[in-house]
């Protein structure tokens, strides 16, 4: 049976997103989302970020963007971010909005990964499903996002390819480890 994935960063516009894409591009049920109050972009200068609400659609930002100073937005990858996006879903998603249920969800920074799991604890229980939540660390830059992007699928092909990943996560997360140079943090968590 094919598992349900999740990829989950602050704001659902740059690692969760190059993730999603390469999943999908991999024919995997994947979903992504961010976990803060709001979607927050560089702007001009670290005093006035670009700040929108979850469920802004990507080309509303692509087009405000490009609207406020193309140059720069071109220069640190933001529109090229934000055109990705909108060719694989419509918004960026807040991950405590959603009641989907996944096999695996994915984070890309350490206090992200801990949102997560501190959601799905305070969640009421009500079937007892298993969830793993893993937690790559990645630095938030289009760069890095692209590098990771396959080091996730990977790790999500050896998920895919156990028959039991609660008995298997330990040896997965070590060979894992071997092969990619990365060691994710996990915690498993019930629906």
């Amino acid at each position: 049976m094919k598992k349900r994935y999740a990829m989950v960063c602050a704001s659902n516009m740059n690692r969760s997103m190059e993730a999603h894409n390469t999943l999908k591009d991999a024919n995997f049920q994947v979903s992504s989302y961010g976990v803060g109050s709001h979607v927050k972009l560089p702007g001009p200068n670290a005093k006035s970020p670009n700040t929108y609400p979850f469920g802004t659609p990507y080309q509303f930002i692509y087009d405000d963007l490009k609207t406020k100073d193309e140059e720069l937005y071109t220069r640190n990858s933001l529109l090229y971010m934000a055109d990705r996006n909108l060719k694989v879903k419509l918004a960026p998603e807040r991950w405590q909005d959603n009641k989907d249920r996944f096999d695996v969800v994915l984070a890309f920074e350490e206090s992200v990964f801990e949102k997560v799991v501190e959601d799905l604890q305070n969640r009421e229980q009500t079937s007892g499903a298993s969830v793993l939540v893993l937690n790559l660390d990645v630095k938030d830059s289009p760069q890095e996002a692209a590098l990771a992007a396959p080091h996730a699928l990977e790790l999500c092909k050896m998920l895919e390819a156990s028959e039991d990943w609660e008995s298997d996560v330990d040896h997965i997360v070590d060979e894992f480890q071997q092969k990619c140079g990365r060691r994710p943090l996990y915690s498993i968590c019930f629906y």
